[in-house]
């Protein structure tokens, strides 16, 4: 197939899952199994309907529930495979999990304030490094970008890890995702473009992804 030709532009659509019942209350979830709310899985039909007219080529999530989910109408519209790849979870937040930032500021507040001033060189306590999330997220992007998925592939992944991934692959400091990237909504993110030299470029952010809508 002419997509699976080494070299080819790939067209990459990183969309963060729906909404879940900690997102709606501003509450950190890394590794908590959350289900979707009534709107996240509203949010996840609305990406099923653009999944249907977007010719993707493959669809891949991240495996933990909310982001399968997202995914499954998008995989159900086009017939393509539920592929999962555990590299795309969330950080673990550690003892932030579940929490709100002024819980947080409460709890550990040093801490809190070190991790507002340098989120990557200070994770929150207890959390995964994310230099650690970096790592595993551009190891995943590099199999999912090498031609063998095809050029236009969804991946449904998580806020803050996809905010440190594509701040990484656009050339932006890592340790500047939260000022850099602050919002990622639910069922949408980033869509990049890789070109046939392996450079990465942004073709549009928190886009709306629903029946109708571009799809580039």
């Amino acid at each position: 197939m002419p997509h699976d030709r080494p070299g080819l532009p790939v067209t990459v659509f990183l969309v963060r899952h729906g909404e879940t019942p900690m997102h709606a209350e501003n509450r950190y979830v890394g590794r908590t199994d959350a289900p979707l709310t009534d709107l996240g899985h509203e949010q996840a039909v609305e990406l099923g309907e653009w999944a249907a007219q977007a010719e993707l080529t493959a669809i891949v999530s991240s495996t933990l529930r909310r982001a399968r989910d997202t995914a499954e109408p998008a995989v159900r519209k086009t017939g393509l495979p539920a592929m999962v790849d555990e590299r795309l979870v969330e950080l673990d937040f550690g003892a932030a999990e579940g929490l709100t930032a002024a819980e947080m500021r409460e709890r550990f507040p040093r801490e809190r304030a070190a991790f507002e001033a340098d989120p990557y060189a200070h994770p929150l306590p207890g959390g995964e490094s994310p230099s650690a999330a970096l790592a595993r997220g551009r190891a995943a992007l590099a199999d999912i970008s090498n031609g063998e998925s095809g050029d236009r592939v969804l991946v449904v992944a998580h806020g803050t890890f996809l905010r440190i991934v594509v701040c990484d692959l656009l050339g932006i400091p890592p340790r500047a995702f939260r000022t850099a990237l602050p919002v990622i909504r639910n069922a949408t993110g980033a869509v990049l473009r890789r070109d046939h030299t392996g450079r990465w470029g942004l073709v549009a952010w928190n886009p709306p992804l629903g029946a109708g809508t571009e799809t580039w």
